[in-house]
C-alpha cells in the first residue's frame, strides 16, 4: 500500500488547495475558465519541459518505496503530472491570495 503513498498525498494536498480555492475564491472559483487556462497551459509546458528533458537524459525516474512504479512513459511517472498540476495550481493560488491580501492592506 505504501507504493501509492506519493500519489495519494498528492491527491488529498490537490483537494486541500481546491478547498483554499473556493473557501476565497481565489482561480477555479473566480474565473473557472482563466484559472483553467493558466493552470492547463502551465501544466502542458512543464510536463513538455520533462519529455525534452527526459529525451536527453538529464531526468530520469528513482527509485522509491513511496512511488507506484506506474509509468505514462518511458522516465514519466503517474505521479509527474499529477505533481505539476498541483505545483501550477498552487503557484496560481498563491499570487491571487498574495495579491489579495496587499490589496486589502491598501497596497497596490
Amino acid at each position: 500500500m505504501t507504493g501509492f503513498a506519493y500519489l495519494a498525498a498528492l491527491l488529498v494536498s490537490l483537494g486541500a488547495m481546491a478547498l483554499i480555492d473556493a473557501r476565497w475564491r481565489l482561480a477555479f472559483w473566480r474565473a473557472p475558465g482563466a484559472a483553467a487556462i493558466a493552470v492547463g497551459v502551465g501544466t502542458a509546458l512543464l510536463l513538455a519541459w520533462d519529455v525534452v528533458g527526459i529525451g536527453f537524459g538529464v531526468f530520469f525516474r528513482g527509485d522509491s518505496p513511496w512511488a507506484s512504479g506506474l509509468v505514462i512513459a518511458p522516465e514519466l511517472p503517474i505521479e509527474e503530472p499529477v505533481f505539476l498540476l498541483f505545483l501550477c495550481h498552487l503557484s496560481l493560488v498563491t499570487v491571487l491570495g498574495a495579491e489579495r491580501a496587499l490589496q486589502a492592506r491598501g497596497r497596490p
